[in-house]
């Protein structure tokens, strides 16, 4: 019996003992209760990991809305005017234009015509993707229309200029006239208050508008495009140090820059600016600007070519 009271007492003991440590929240059932808090926490700490696990799709999702925006903005046409002063290799390095003059040429074309050239003040073109040609069956038909009207005026355009080169007079000093089979109107100095100078500052070409006008020799154009009062114009630095001047053209064929040859074609006459009818202004300056002018005519004929 004692033995067995002893025995029992241990376990009535420990048996106790449990209780009391349960009763005083010590740590044999903190143990469970901390691995009821480690469960608890296990759930919001996997709750936590989804939610982090989740936050680079979501970030993805944004990056990949705001690249659509971006392409968006990329894509978007935008509409420039053309200003006093333009050519298209100008507003494209302006613009930013990808591809370039021939780039923004290709998605205007339309708008600006056969010879690339010929942008006037005031002209819309459209950066950053290929404007529309059209959008309804009656504009489809117009632009059809359209088209076939310039395809035949380019033809005519073609057969005249290509008329009037093979027409062309060159000399052997590596000179030419400026056009050929024309008479020169108003001389150079002819007094008048219409002109600023108080002076024809060149001699005018009576020619008919869309007539060739020629590099009278080799050299690099300095600039070519819109000059106020002389319309389009083309001035060329030739390679003895003057440089000569075309204005009042209908269309440009050279851009500022590019290099020509002795009889190459650099745009055609016309009426553009100040003008009271169709011929070409034509000037020998000794520097680019105004007011530099020397006899064209005299110029022209030391040169070995007949003028007149």
């Amino acid at each position: 019996m004692p033995a067995k009271g002893k025995h029992r007492r241990p376990k009535s003991q420990r048996f106790a003992r449990s209780i009391a440590v349960a009763g005083t929240g010590g740590a044999a059932l903190a143990l469970p209760l901390m691995g009821a808090t480690g469960a608890h926490a296990a759930t919001s700490q996997s709750v936590s990991e989804k939610a982090v696990q989740s936050l680079p799709v979501t970030q993805k999702s944004a990056e990949k809305t705001a690249a659509k925006k971006d392409a968006a903005k990329t894509s978007t046409v935008r509409t420039y005017s053309v200003r006093v002063g333009d050519y298209l290799s100008k507003i494209a390095d302006e613009q930013n234009v990808s591809g370039g003059w021939k780039k923004l040429y290709a998605d205007n074309r339309s708008a600006i015509g056969d010879d690339p050239s010929l942008i006037h003040p005031g002209l819309k073109l459209s950066i950053g993707k290929k404007a529309r040609t059209s959008t309804t069956k009656t504009e489809s038909s117009a632009s059809s229309s359209s088209s076939k009207a310039k395809k035949t005026e380019s033809k005519s355009s073609a057969k005249s200029t290509a008329a009037t080169q093979s027409s062309a007079t060159t000399s052997s000093s590596g000179y030419t006239l400026p056009v050929t089979g024309a008479t020169i109107g108003t001389g150079y100095r002819v007094a008048g208050s219409m002109w600023s100078s108080g002076y024809h500052t060149g001699v005018d070409f009576v020619v008919p508008t869309g007539t060739s006008l020629k590099a009278v020799a080799a050299g690099t154009v300095v600039s070519a495009g819109w000059g106020g009062a002389y319309g389009n114009q083309v001035v060329i630095k030739l390679n003895d140090g003057y440089y000569a001047q075309y204005a009042h053209l209908s269309q440009l064929s050279v851009s500022a820059g590019q290099t020509v040859t002795e009889g190459q074609q650099i745009g055609l006459s016309g009426a553009t600016g100040n003008v009271t009818g169709p011929h070409l202004h034509f000037e020998i300056r000794t520097t680019p600007d105004y007011g530099s002018d020397v006899d064209p005519v005299a110029y022209l004929r030391s040169k070995g070519v007949a003028v007149g």
